[in-house]
């Protein structure tokens, strides 16, 4: 493609290292999602995701490459670009003592909705994400499940291009969890939303999804599933992971 603007995220080049750290925490990262793509980004604890998370986010200043979003640098245009972003992060950040509609409107207000236009946003995320009946309820009362798919909805409010999940699913049952998973994926195609998930769980990955397999701070392995697994010869992504890692996984059987 002819230029970044055609991306929802264009990662090129991405170096980051910690102060008095022996080996770079990021080493030359490219990572390009399209509208309505969904990218996992697999990697054990410590391979470098959190880091590049913070970098995206802008929490982290940029040492090394660039990260655009929409087609805008997040240095030289910091708030526009990050209009066009939503998170949900592994650790909740909701109000527990707020309801569920309370919550969603202080973000909306946040990002500068108006008071129609949150209450039209609020109203469409909830019937979403089957929520419009617990709407008054407080966040404590709701279950791990219910309070990630607010979380999502926040997140949605101000229809974001991008979207990151910095290993969302952390604390959920199976059932629950893969709930969540899919339908995030259809979020992705249904509204044409860029997706990063970041994830060590295996199972979260579609065959069609593009992935990138980061180990210590590189990407050892990247494209689509399906295309790694049979480039590769690999029955499953685990096997992969040990290959182009070079390493066993063995001991990490629910996750790589």
């Amino acid at each position: 493609m002819s230029s970044n603007e055609t991306y929802a995220l264009d990662v090129s080049a991405l170096g980051y290292r910690y102060r008095g750290a022996d080996r770079a925490a990021l080493a030359d990262i490219d990572l390009h999602i399209e509208a309505g793509g969904f990218h996992a980004l697999l990697g054990p604890n410590g391979a470098g995701k959190t880091t590049l998370f913070s970098l995206i986010t802008g929490l982290s200043r940029l040492q090394e490459g660039g990260v655009s979003i929409a087609g805008l640098d997040i240095q030289r245009q910091r708030l526009k670009a990050l209009s066009h972003l939503g998170v949900v992060f592994q650790q909740p950040t909701l109000d527990l003592d707020l309801s569920v509609e309370q919550n969603l409107r202080y973000f909306a207000a946040l990002n500068g909705l108006g008071v129609k236009q949150a209450k039209r946003r609020i109203a469409e995320e909830l019937a979403r994400f089957d929520l419009t009946a617990q709407r008054r309820q407080r966040i404590r009362q709701l279950n791990g499940g219910h309070r990630r798919r607010v979380e999502i909805a926040r997140a949605l409010l101000h229809e974001p291009r991008l979207l990151l999940f910095d290993e969302a699913t952390v604390g959920l049952d199976v059932p629950t969890r893969q709930q969540l998973v899919d339908h995030v994926h259809r979020l992705s195609e249904e509204k044409r939303i860029a997706v990063l998930w970041t994830t060590h769980l295996i199972d979260e990955v579609y065959e069609t999804d593009t992935v990138s397999l980061l180990d210590k701070g590189r990407v050892v392995g990247q494209g689509t599933c399906g295309q790694l697994l049979q480039a590769r010869q690999a029955d499953n992504l685990k096997q992969l992971f040990a290959q182009l890692a070079e390493r066993d996984y063995a001991d990490q059987a629910v996750a790589l």
